[in-house]
């Protein structure tokens, strides 16, 4: 995905790739833990909140999401379930597949 390829000055592609394979592997450790914990919007789309943008490092919610999903996270598929209980909604493969997602833990919604 784009988000995993984005490079710093003078980073390579291994060190990004380690760099976002922490970085998952952080946030869903917070997720097993509720320190962070999922958002959906009224349209479906999902955010991290409590994600902060220290620990993401460039990567987006929808980014991460598809990432965690994709590899049967338990702790993501835990943490939607809540959210869609407390929320009344369910998460939607078409928001989720257009890239709409949120940087500040669900205020606001967008696709950049």
């Amino acid at each position: 995905m784009p988000c995993d390829t984005r490079l710093r000055e003078g980073q390579t592609l291994v060190d990004r790739m380690a760099e976002v394979k922490k970085a998952l592997s952080d946030l869903q450790q917070k997720l097993g833990q509720g320190l962070v914990t999922v958002v959906i919007a009224p349209n479906g789309a999902v955010t991290f909140k409590g994600w902060s943008q220290a620990d993401r490092k460039d990567l987006s919610d929808v980014c991460a999401y598809r990432t965690l999903a994709a590899q049967g996270s338990w702790e993501l598929r835990q943490a939607v379930a809540r959210a869609e209980a407390l929320s009344g909604r369910k998460v939607n493969p078409k928001a989720i597949a257009s890239g709409l997602h949120s940087h500040d833990g669900g205020k606001t919604w967008g696709t950049h």
